[in-house]
Order: C-alpha cells, then structure tokens, then sequence
C-alpha cells in the first residue's frame, strides 16, 4: 500500500456516514434555498491537506461514482486525490467543462465560470457546482444579493473574489437558467450563490 494510501485512510470521513450525510444535504438544501445566508456545518471531517471541513463535508456528501470531479492547484494534491476516491469513488477530471463538482482554492488562478459546464435550456442541471474554500467568508469586497429566496437584498463579502470575479459571477446569472452554481466555504460555515441570484457590486 503506497504512502499516499495509508495517508488518507487514516483520516476518517463521516462518523455517521448515513445520518451525517443526510444532515449535511439538508443543510446545502437550505443554503441554497436562502442565498447568502451563512450556516455552520456541525461535526464536518477532517481532510487532507488545506480542505476545510466544510468544504469535506460537502464532498462526502455529494460526490459519488456517477460524479467527476475537478480540483485547482491549490488543493488538487495527490493525498486529497486518494482521499476523495477512497470515501466518495469519485472519478477526478482535468477539464472544467467535463465536472460536475469543482473545488476552488485560488481564485486568482481559477478558469473563469464559463469554462466549467453549463448545463444546457433542456438539461440545466447538467452543468457544474463550485465549491470555493476561501479563508473567510466576511471581510472581503462586499456585493449585494436578490432574486429568489432572498425577501430583501442581503450583503455578502468572503475573502478572495474580485470585482472582475464578482462581474463574471453577474453573467453568469444573466444566463440563466443555464449557468454554474456556487458555494463559499470556510472552516465550518458555507454560504450558497445560486445562479438565480442577482449580484450588484457595493461602492465604497
């Protein structure tokens, strides 16, 4: 068994697989439903490498066998590689435009939205969510929400997107109901941008 195999199996997924799980997907049910909201995800794993638990969390969860998966620089180590095949059997891509989950560290260096997939007006689904684990998910540029889910516009601001990111993110919804979907995460906590919701910049 090579090092890099003993290295991920020693760390854990999910204690209650089944139940942690279902808990998890609730909790994302309801982060998208409720655009910006920040919720905390409760006894989140432990993953290799600089994968917050939030952001494991949400893989354990979701990701599968019928799912591929892309992976930036910033995370995309072969330890985390073997993490994720051993407790999810997900399939790893390098081609954005072929992922149905990606996983974002460095925005900065990230494909735009518009590499990833994008679904299509008859299969809309078919198109990628992608997870950015940020350093914080307050502190950085702030932006407004509204659209669906949201009763009056709420602010967000995480650490890491840019305006430029934030106007891609903008065209992203123009676009829809085509388009990518979105989750920030950070330590323990998430938040959700569909790509139903309208984003307007905030001055100053």
């Amino acid at each position: 068994m090579s090092a890099v195999m003993d290295s991920h199996t020693m760390l854990p997924g999910f204690s209650d697989p089944g139940r942690d799980s279902q808990k998890l997907f609730r909790i994302l049910m309801d982060a998208i439903a409720r655009p910006g909201v920040i919720a905390d995800v409760p006894h989140g794993p432990d993953a290799p490498g600089k994968l917050s638990s939030a952001a494991a969390a949400i893989a354990l969860s979701l990701f599968d066998f019928e799912t591929r998966v892309w992976l930036d620089d910033a995370v995309g180590t072969d330890t985390l590689a073997g993490w994720l095949r051993f407790h999810c059997g997900c399939p790893l891509t390098t081609n954005p435009a072929e992922a149905h989950f990606a996983i974002v560290a460095d925005i900065a260096s990230a494909p735009p939205l518009s590499a990833f997939m994008q679904g299509e007006p008859r299969y809309p689904d078919q198109s990628t969510t992608i997870i950015f684990d940020l350093p914080a998910l307050s502190g950085g540029i702030a932006v407004e929400l509204d659209g669906p889910g949201i009763r009056t516009p709420i602010t967000i601001a995480p650490v890491g997107p840019t305006a430029e990111f934030w106007a891609s993110a903008q065209d992203n919804h123009e676009q829809f109901q085509c388009g990518v979907d979105m989750i920030f995460t950070s330590g323990a906590r998430l938040l959700g941008l569909p790509r139903s919701s309208n984003i307007t910049l905030k001055e100053g």
